[in-house]
């Protein structure tokens, strides 16, 4: 199914992010968190690239596995890294011989010997031109990643706001936010993304926060920001099952005002673990069905 059209049919719906695994071991430990999460009902999956793009043969086999072993609806990230238009565009009719019906454009950041992004051999520069690729092959519902704290390299919240609409009108019918941790931010985001006319929906990416270090390396990487009042917190803790309970709890609490604010729709990122994700669910009463 088209993600676009079942976000359209579910009132609420929750959604989860896994990364490809490097090994089968690691690829069968995942698909038993997957069926773990299955129960939850997810009105998708997505898969990620990798950093750099570097993982596009262990996310096509993730993607396929889960279109060929599970009834859940895959996503795969694709995105500009080290690619030209014309392997991009066979990757695209690849998927869609698949019977793959959504794809999550991306720039995609720097290779990680790589200072900033440069525009590969005839490649693309910017997920718009990923999306019209996209629009240009057909059949896909179509998401892309919008930065409630504004793109790292973008000068303004305002040019994001620019770029945002812009990808958004080249074809996208739905988004997803980078991860955030302070509500306020996303908040501003969908007063700037209304001004302009966004009406697709946006739907918030949720980080659970089970590792502190980890966590901040990731938000040093795209800019996010967390709350001082629960670092401070979970840098006394003494044991990691209490910050891990600490990152629940707060994830429990984010979703909750989110929820009281109108948000409908939950991507959780996993990080490949089923536990930390289906206890969030579970505590907020979303078990068994859609958000």
């Amino acid at each position: 199914m088209k993600i676009g059209d079942a976000l359209k049919a579910r009132g609420s719906s929750i959604s989860f992010e896994f990364f490809p695994p490097k090994t089968q071991q690691e690829e069968d430990q995942l698909f038993k968190a997957i069926a773990k999460l299955q129960s939850l009902n997810p009105a998708f999956v997505s898969v990620t690239y990798g950093a750099g793009g570097g993982t596009m043969k262990n996310t096509r086999n993730v993607v396929v596995r889960l279109k060929r072993e599970t009834p859940l609806t895959p996503m795969p990230h694709l995105t500009c890294v080290d690619q030209s238009k014309d392997a991009l565009k066979k990757i695209l009719e690849d998927y869609k011989e698949q019977g793959v019906e959504n794809v999550l454009a991306l720039r995609g950041d720097p290779p990680r010997d790589a200072q900033k992004f440069t525009t590969p051999k005839d490649g693309f520069c910017y997920a718009i031109d990923l999306v019209k690729l996209a629009l240009s092959v057909g059949g896909y519902s179509i998401a892309v990643a919008v930065y409630p704290e504004g793109h790292p390299e973008s000068p303004s919240l305002e040019k994001d706001t620019f770029y945002t609409k812009q990808k958004i009108d080249a074809g996208a019918d739905f988004a997803i936010t980078q991860m955030f941790f302070i509500n306020r931010f996303f908040y501003d985001f969908m007063e700037r993304a209304g001004k302009v006319g966004i009406s697709v929906p946006i739907i918030p990416g949720i980080m659970p926060i089970t590792d502190l270090e980890r966590i901040k390396k990731f938000c040093q990487m795209c800019g996010a920001t967390l709350p001082p009042d629960l670092v401070a917190v979970m840098e006394k803790a003494t044991s990691a099952d209490e910050v891990r309970r600490l990152g629940i709890d707060f994830a429990v609490r984010q979703c909750e005002d989110l929820r009281e604010n109108g948000v409908r729709h939950f991507h959780f990122y996993t990080l490949n673990r089923s536990e930390t994700v289906a206890e969030i669910v579970q505590k907020l009463g979303w078990g068994g069905r859609a958000g």
